[in-house]
């Protein structure tokens, strides 16, 4: 299937693996993403300026797909993760929680495309007249940081698409090749899928974590955090916790020390999937098992080719 992403990117399948801290931090996951057609992505956002260019260095050695690195442009250090990403010439930015504007020319400059994630109309807006290649629009669906307002994946998308022209990569409810198809039927050009690939033998978060987001139903996640930066995340004793205060009305100075108190390290790499932050997305319910990500990928390949094939048999 070609789209202006899969064109602009040199990929053969409109899929997307989201950057997902700890999971996607290693090579392993978006190498074998890469490898298999879609686009992997390696997520920068914990790792330490040292450890990743290892890593970045271990992943361009194990494909020779295009491939990207995903970076929140707030974290401390982003300046040399960067530039270390210039140094190794990565050939795809995809980047979050930032304004691109400081950064953008440099790499346009040495030929990498510059992908923003948004979450609302606003941002989309800003950063298509920033000059940036094409879009991530994240709905409420997902995990890690959706949009505070939860409007849907199908109405945010949708919307952005009747203000901007650049390309568009839907994410947000989608672990299937169904619903691939139908974010490219809405208008996008790609779909980035997180929790899909979080359930992945080469995803690197501990044991506990796949468990727990492999037992969760549609229905046991929640946005957790609305008086501070929210996550979609587990419905477990952090997030009861959370919402007690909530109801209670804990002063704010208390409410944000309990809500980072707890962190996605505490639940992807200690295994404490009851008190860290378990993000995970509502299409976890929609996942029955862990495998490797490159029968992932021609399941979904398969998937939807099945769904393309449906919908042209409705045509008169």
């Amino acid at each position: 299937m070609r789209t202006r992403i899969t064109t602009l990117l040199g990929i053969e399948h409109p899929i997307v693996q989201a950057g997902m801290s700890w999971a996607s931090s290693s090579a392993a996951l978006p190498a074998a993403v890469s490898n298999a057609g879609g686009l992997g992505v390696l997520a920068a956002g914990p790792l330490r300026p040292d450890d990743f260019a290892s890593v970045l260095a271990g992943l361009a050695d194990a494909t020779d797909q295009p491939y990207a690195v995903n970076i929140p442009l707030y974290r401390p250090g982003a300046a040399d993760i960067l530039d270390a990403m210039l140094a190794r010439r990565v050939p795809v930015v995809i980047a979050s929680q930032g304004s691109p504007k400081a950064h953008l020319q440099r790499f346009h400059d040495a030929g990498a495309v510059w992908i923003q994630v948004v979450a609302t109309l606003e941002h989309a807006r800003k950063a298509a007249a920033a000059g940036v290649d094409a879009l991530v629009v994240v709905g409420a669906e997902a995990g890690g940081h959706p949009p505070a307002s939860e409007v849907s994946t199908l109405v945010s998308v949708r919307r952005v698409l009747q203000e901007v022209s650049i390309p568009v990569i839907a994410s947000g409810g989608v672990a299937d090749g169904w619903g691939i198809a139908a974010l490219l039927a809405l208008g996008a050009e790609a779909v980035q899928l997180g929790t899909r690939f979080l359930l992945t033998e080469e995803a690197t978060v501990h044991a506990n974590y796949k468990a727990a987001v492999l037992a969760a139903d549609v229905h046991d996640t929640a946005l957790v955090g609305r008086r501070d930066l929210p996550i979609r995340g587990l419905r477990n004793a952090f997030a009861r916790a959370i919402f007690d205060a909530e109801r209670d009305q804990l002063a704010q100075e208390d409410y944000v020390a309990l809500f980072k108190g707890s962190t996605l390290r505490q639940a992807a790499l200690d295994g404490d999937v009851e008190w860290g932050k378990v993000e995970l997305g509502q299409s976890a319910g929609l996942v029955a098992r862990i495998e490797p990500a490159a029968a992932v990928m021609a399941r979904l390949v398969r998937e939807l080719d099945d769904a393309t094939a449906r919908l042209q048999t409705m045509a008169h």
